[in-house]
């Protein structure tokens, strides 16, 4: 199996389950030492999935894998997690995969500040202070890759009349805090442009029905509104072995697929051809 992360560090936020610990199994699949981060430590919490299950799963590939427990809406955690995981794998990040996110849905008119607060801190400050943190080392080796996970809901409701679906207009603040990533990341690129440091986002264009998906919106969508985890990984990684070039962009994740024609291989990057015939 290639192993073109081989030698790389990296960092995944948000990696106790769903996109974040599909993404961090794909990098280790393919060589990378890996940091774990989130709130989730030990088995047991309101949805399945740990940094312990994720870490026990991943070790198979035989880098190395660490954990990094943080809730990244508090400043002062958040503020530690590149220190830790430099400590912890021995040398500077190479990948920062910012997947962690505060998704609260509410109708606007009822939406307290202090809900407001605590999604902007997980979305917009925390992943624009990592980026903060692990620039400066990029930039000093001659190159890194930071990718920032959107979501669709980014976009405006266009009317009226206006179709509005469930959780409809629940989805606001949660959009606009990702509509911010979005365009903090666009500026974070363009500011590294020329260093080596690529800075993208990426959003699923369907749903990918993690387990804190599945629990907020899995009644509401189509079967033919999913994205499978492989097809969302498969994206993600791609951005984080882009050119220098492909940076300050924004992709979507079944789009970029078919534009660079991408192959999909499942989470222990083989084939899924060769999975699904075994």
């Amino acid at each position: 199996m290639p192993r073109r992360f081989e030698g790389k560090r990296a960092i995944v936020t948000g990696s106790s389950r769903g996109i974040g610990a599909g993404v961090a199994e794909r990098l280790a699949a393919e060589g990378a030492d890996v940091v774990l981060t989130a709130r989730t430590l030990n088995p047991g919490g309101q949805l399945p999935g740990s940094l312990e299950q994720t870490a026990e799963r991943i070790r198979k590939y035989g880098t190395t894998v660490e954990i990094v427990v943080a809730d990244l809406t508090d400043e002062e955690q958040r503020n530690q997690v590149v220190v830790q995981a430099v400590e912890k794998l021995g040398g500077t990040i190479d990948i920062l995969v910012n997947n962690a996110a505060a998704a609260i849905y509410q109708p606007l008119s009822g939406y307290p500040l202090r809900r407001r607060r605590l999604v902007f801190e997980a979305n917009v400050h925390a992943p624009l202070d990592l980026m903060q943190d692990v620039a400066p080392a990029m930039i000093a080796s001659g190159g890194g890759w930071i990718v920032n996970i959107s979501s669709g809901t980014t976009k405006p409701w266009q009317g009226p009349p206006f179709t509005v679906i469930e959780p409809g207009t629940s989805m606001s603040v949660y959009g606009a805090s990702k509509a911010a990533l979005n365009r903090i990341s666009n500026g974070m690129g363009v500011e590294l442009y020329g260093r080596g440091v690529r800075v993208n986002t990426i959003e699923p264009r369907a749903a990918v029905l993690s387990e804190g998906a599945a629990a907020l919106v899995g009644d509401t969508i189509r079967p033919d509104q999913v994205e499978s985890m492989e097809e969302m990984v498969e994206a993600v990684v791609a951005l984080c072995d882009c050119s220098p070039n492909i940076t300050a962009q924004s992709y979507v994740s079944l789009d970029l697929i078919d534009e660079w024609a991408l192959a999909v291989y499942g989470l222990d990057g083989l084939p899924m051809m060769a999975e699904q015939s075994e």
